[in-house]
């Protein structure tokens, strides 16, 4: 975990801009910014539409509240950028995924693009900022390398590789064994997790997590493998107490302490 300095701030420990959200999924804005606060990130940010703020806020008042063009304006404020969380495939979000990477791509913040962000990545040639993580399920993964599900599957490596080859980032490719590949094509292969991750929202989550670790100024490639871990582990955990069935998204961030804790 990174080090935490006893004289320090919440400016000492990252700030993180999350643009996520549409109207049929405000609860990808909720896990994906509160998981990024439980991971020890000083200061989050959500970017969203008013309705997603005024429900997202209710639940989390510890968060920052931006409209999606104050977030453009302020973007530079932020040192990690999180973007396309349950935030739907419009004309708007597609407009908006482009702006975000225009505005980050001669920085060095790190870039994390889950879900609709990679659904759009997958429609539109633009080139990645250098330290951009991508974090892709096997159906997502096809879009990006224009194959199907199955050849993605039948390889998992060899598809991770490939996906960084093409856009020259990190990739977290989800599975049951989730693979982690960096520009050297270096792989780690995460053995945790169970069955209680299968559910709608762990990838917010997820993404969630690496961002909170990148802001606290972990490499992306090291942010995204203990990501992965604290996020799995943690599903090991509740999976004794609640079982596999039971488990909800929510559950993981408020419970991330128990995986962290193993790690003292």
């Amino acid at each position: 975990m990174p080090a935490r300095k006893q004289n320090s701030n919440k400016g000492t420990f990252g700030k993180v801009l999350n643009f996520s959200g549409s109207k049929n999924y405000i609860g990808a804005s909720y896990l994906s910014t509160v998981s990024v606060l439980r991971t020890g990130a000083g200061y989050v940010a959500l970017s969203a539409d008013k309705n997603i703020i005024s429900a997202v806020s209710n639940l989390l008042p510890e968060a920052v509240y931006l409209s999606r063009k104050d977030g453009i304006k302020n973007i530079d404020l932020f040192n990690t950028i999180l973007i396309g969380c349950g935030l739907g495939q419009n004309y708007q979000s597609k407009r908006l995924f482009k702006s975000v990477l225009q505005k980050t791509t001669k920085t060095d913040k790190c870039l994390i693009i889950d879900a609709d962000g990679l659904n759009i990545l997958a429609k539109i040639e633009i080139k990645l900022p250098p330290n951009t993580i991508i974090t892709p399920h096997p159906a997502e993964a096809a879009r990006l390398l224009g194959c199907t599900i199955k050849e993605v599957l039948s390889d998992i490596e060899s598809s991770a590789r490939k996906l960084v080859q093409k856009y020259n980032c990190i990739v977290v490719l989800k599975s049951h064994n989730t693979i982690i590949c960096n520009q050297n094509l270096d792989i780690y292969i995460n053995k945790h997790g169970n069955s209680a991750l299968a559910k709608a929202g762990t990838g917010d989550v997820l993404a969630g997590i690496i961002s909170g670790l990148a802001a606290q100024g972990m490499p992306a490639y090291e942010a995204s493998v203990l990501g992965v871990y604290l996020h799995s582990r943690t599903g090991e955990i509740l999976s004794e107490k609640y079982t596999e069935y039971s488990i909800l998204a929510s559950d993981i961030p408020n419970n991330l302490y128990l995986a962290i804790k193993e790690l003292d």
